[in-house]
């Protein structure tokens, strides 16, 4: 093997390193400490092992795991005016371990870094020659990020491609049950104890862990099912490996399928994740097929039944079957008893005897249904030619026969019987080639006939005496006959190819139809109307029980859906229609179908009953809509006045309570504090009360406004005022000469305050927020300016939705209505508020508002705000800190560094990939366990988002 030596003297393999994974279902499972033990494990087994970089997350035990191991020094980078640090790729590589332990594989570095991702770093390392160990949690895995979202109402931001994972030598799950992760979080061995609560109640609930869990078992036992795969190809293993149990069952698009599929759905149900595949065989010359209404049902039922479906081209079915059944690893096949006869069976074993002699280890289930006593009903395909060309066929054979007979008496003494035989077969396969084979052989009798009479001795007679005379005859009938036989078949598969390439355009029609989206049923029906030539199609519904006859009773039928003239009111009245379940029918009316059209028609039915099924599962959707979005605001008020009315409650309580003791003697200065932290907290309760109640009063239409003509030079040093201490960090710039706006003073004055401790909140602590107002036209724009971290453009909309989280935050910073209530009151008063980014970083929100004039004052004075028009409400409240990229969110503690899991608290500043629950600024991938959305950083960066209660 090749090899090179580093500058230490080592000889190291430049062959790609070897990457082993841990994989864990959610945050605190143990991934980074499994990871830890492995590497202490190898070093202490001689291998030159170092840290390239590690999260502990404040766990003291995890840290005491790192102290004796070698750490590559992190690189440091500044980012928005922060110092962060990162993997340093390069000094990792020059160090030249022969295993480096990498934590959190999704995580997503700093702008500016060597590469966009961690994963990316590790791919270097690895192309280094250099072994790594690293962790990643199942949420950030690329393919199942829209799953987790809906599981857990969170977008997973932070991805890594699964191929990635795939690749893995190894892939590790680090398992444990979601009551042992609770009580582990419980004994504050993953958060601080002031941070469990939080994390409890949302994030690590036991339905999201349980389901979190069960994604990781399912994805690692596909991993190990493709390994499984791969290892049998390499090895060329053909038998079958019973490792899962998968069913496989036969369909042939006739009506036994149904009962097939459920047996064999039954069948794989006695084993506890079991696989269902259904498969049809399609024979390679494409003129035999299924009925598609037919396969088109039992598609939808295997998929319904949690199996799926495959197609393959083979001429012998048994073997073809046996082939994917093996392909597969499948250890059961599902068969249908035969419908063919008994004769049909002494020259043909057929499919199911055959399959069963060839399955080897394959356990063949043979399952009997109500078809096998109808037998094979085959559909009588049209004639393989024209009316025109039939009749022909048959003149020449009943005219020309008789006139090439007397041409031939004429010269009969120049001609030998060979001769005149050749001709008349010349003639028969005209006959052939014209009308087929049933005037064919009718021409080749009659010219035996007449061959025999006119020209082999004994003339006149029907008596042969010369036996090589018997021997010519009797073969000239033969070959008329085969001949005439081939001339049919290859007419009828001509026509049989045209009727095939015909209905292939129609389907395909079809099928464009539904990839284009326009399954709504009045076009489909109208296409199938266009199709046939139609004069009108209908799909009917059954409007009651079903009665033993009432096909031609229009009152038991209802018209769903219809295309063209007068509908047809019930399928009695159809010239054709097709049943596609017990309750309902497609008709058609204009002509009849034959048996071939039928087959289109069909399939035309099936699809129109699938469009009818979506359409009503959209309106279902669209009713339970308002209802689910009415549940879920009323899940996350519930969930955040439980958290955040919990902290200035117990505040007050505490105050009230060490007041009336009599135990201790207070003195005047603490008692001066204690009714400060009482009427502080309530003030706060009352703030936040107030909020909820006119958030409410928004939705529901019913906030009365005063509107009345409003100096700004009044408004905002009052709600400069309102901010207490925190006022002295905004600076006002509102000139005396601005024109008055038409507003609610009051409402305005609360508008400013949330707008000024949002911004403040953010805003550098050596720096002043300024607030501005300038006129423009027939309006005046007011804009509150931070310099803090800011948002970034694709969020601006997520800040006002109401009880939304754009990242991390604590416990006592309000329930995340600020924002959206602000936005709520600026509309109701006829204006906006938008927020925007500050030149040279930061956010500028700005409210704009009429300008009062009499017009304006007529057009919304005096009426409250009941126009019924939507308002876009909610908040994200992010707390302080400023960005720091990485795949899980910061435990708190005000430190900012990038950091790797849930953050549960007050501080810790990085974006992050995983749970982010109640500590500020943490841009992330993962669910928020304050009851909202991720953090915002996208793949592209890290930012943090500005919000306040």
């Amino acid at each position: 093997m090749n090899a090179m030596v580093s500058e230490r003297g080592d000889q190291v393999s430049t062959a790609r390193g070897r990457l082993r994974i841990y994989l864990g279902a959610a945050p605190g499972v143990g991934k980074t400490f499994a990871m830890l033990n492995e590497g202490r494990r190898r070093r202490d087994r001689g291998t030159d092992v170092v840290v390239g970089l590690v999260e502990t997350h404040g766990r003291p035990r995890t840290a005491e795991l790192l102290k004796d191991l070698e750490t590559v020094p992190r690189q440091s980078m500044i980012y928005r005016d922060a110092v962060f640090t990162e993997l340093d790729v390069d000094a990792v590589i020059a160090r030249r371990p022969r295993v480096a332990l990498i934590d959190e594989l999704a995580h997503t570095n700093v702008p500016g870094a060597r590469n966009k991702k961690r994963w990316q770093d590790v791919e270097e390392i690895l192309d280094a020659g250099i072994d790594v160990v690293s962790t990643v949690n199942i949420q950030h895995l690329e393919s199942l990020n829209d799953v987790v979202e809906a599981i857990t109402g969170v977008p997973q931001r932070e991805t890594v491609p699964d191929e990635v994972v795939r690749r893995a030598d190894q892939v590790e799950l680090v398992d444990m049950s979601p009551e042992a992760l609770r009580r582990r979080m419980a004994h504050g061995n993953v958060y601080a104890p002031e941070k469990v609560d939080a994390a409890l109640s949302n994030y690590f609930r036991i339905g999201n862990l349980t389901a979190l869990r069960e994604l990781a078992l399912l994805w690692l036992a596909g991993k190990v099912d493709d390994q499984l795969d791969r290892y049998r190809a390499d090895h060329g293993i053909a038998g079958t490996w019973e490792a899962r149990e998968r069913v496989v069952v036969a369909l042939t698009g006739g009506p036994e399928g149904d009962t097939l599929i459920r047996r064999a759905a039954r069948v794989a149900d006695r084993t506890k994740g079991a696989d269902l595949l259904a498969v049809h065989v399609t024979r390679s010359d494409g003129l035999t097929s299924a009925d598609p209404a037919n396969m088109a049902r039992q598609r939808t039922l295997v998929e319904e039944l949690g199996g799926t479906y495959h197609q393959v081209v083979g001429d012998d079915v048994p073997r073809a079957l046996l082939d994917f059944a093996r392909g597969v690893n499948a250890t059961q096949l599902v068969l249908g008893a035969s419908r063919r006869g008994r004769f049909a069976q002494l020259f043909s074993r057929g499919v199911g005897v055959t399959a069963t002699t060839m399955s080897g280890s394959i356990d063949v289930h043979m399952i009997n249904h109500e078809e096998v006593s109808k037998g094979i009903t085959r559909n009588r395909s049209r004639a393989a030619l024209t009316v025109t060309r039939r009749v022909a066929g048959w003149l020449m054979a009943l005219l020309g026969i008789p006139l090439l007979t007397a041409a031939l008496v004429q010269i009969r003494h120049v001609m030998t019987l060979p001769s005149e035989i050749l001709l008349f077969l010349l003639m028969v396969v005209c006959v052939a080639l014209v009308g087929g084979m049933w005037a064919a052989i009718t021409a080749a009798v009659v010219s035996f006939v007449l061959l025999n009479w006119f020209f082999t001795p004994p003339l006149h007679s029907l008596t042969v005496t010369e036996p090589e005379n018997v021997f010519a005859l009797s073969v000239y009938v033969l070959v008329a006959v085969m001949v005439s036989a081939v001339v049919d078949l290859a007419a009828r598969r001509t026509r049989e190819a045209a009727r095939a390439s015909a209905d292939a355009e129609v389907l395909s029609t079809l099928a464009g139809h539904v990839l284009r989206g326009e399954a709504a049923l009045p076009s489909l029906l109208a296409r199938l109307r266009e199709t046939f030539g139609l004069d009108s199609v209908t799909l009917l519904e059954r409007a009651g029980e079903h009665g033993p006859d009432d096909r031609s009773e229009p009152q038991a039928w209802r018209i769903v859906a219809t295309a063209g003239g007068s509908p047809c009111t019930c399928p009695g009245k159809a010239d054709t229609d097709v049943i596609i379940d017990e309750s309902l029918v497609l008709a058609a009316c204009g002509r009849l179908l034959d048996a071939s059209d039928r087959r289109v028609l069909e399939a035309f039915a099936a699809e129109a009953a699938v469009a009818l099924r979506q359409e009503r599962l959209k309106q279902e959707a669209d009713q339970v809509g308002p209802l689910a979005e009415t549940d879920r605001m009323r899940t996350a008020l519930l969930a955040a006045v439980s958290h955040d009315l919990r902290t200035p409650l117990a505040s007050a309580m505490a105050a009230v309570e060490s007041l009336r003791t009599t135990d201790v003697d207070w003195s005047p200065r603490d008692r001066e504090e204690l009714l400060a932290t009482a009427d502080e907290s309530l003030v706060k309760l009352d703030r936040l009360v107030a909020n909820l109640l006119d958030m409410s009063r928004l939705q529901a239409g019913v906030l009365g406004l005063m509107l009345q003509p409003t100096a700004l030079e009044e408004v905002v040093p009052r709600a400069m005022d309102d901010l207490g201490p925190m006022g002295d960090r905004v600076e006002g710039d509102v000139s005396v000469e601005l024109p008055e706006v038409l507003a609610d003073p009051a409402l305005l004055e609360r508008i400013l305050a949330n707008l000024m401790s949002n911004a403040v909140r953010y805003n550098p602590a050596d720096g002043k927020v300024l607030v501005t107002a300038s006129s423009h036209g027939d309006h005046v724009e007011i804009r509150v300016v931070d310099r803090g971290p800011g948002i970034p453009a694709e969020a601006h909309d997520k800040v006002f939705l109401p009880f939304q989280r754009l990242g991390d935050r604590d416990n006592h910073t309000g329930v995340g209505l600020g924002l959206a209530l602000s936005r709520g009151l600026a509309e109701a008063m006829g204006g906006t508020l938008t927020p925007e980014e500050t030149p040279g970083g930061g956010l500028t929100m700005t409210l704009t508002l009429p300008i009062s004039s009499p017009a304006a004052h007529a057009l919304l004075g005096g009426t409250g705000v009941g126009d019924g028009s939507p308002v876009s409400s909610g908040e994200t409240d992010v707390g302080d800190g400023s960005a720091a990229p990485s795949d899980e969110t910061g435990v708190g503690g005000g430190s900012p560094t990038p950091s790797g899991e849930t953050g549960v608290g007050g501080g810790s500043a990085a974006p992050s990939g995983e749970t982010g629950i109640g500590g500020p600024h943490v841009s992330s991938g993962e669910a928020g366990a304050g009851g909202g959305p991720p953090p915002v950083s996208a793949d592209e960066a890290p930012k943090t988002s500005e919000t306040s209660q």
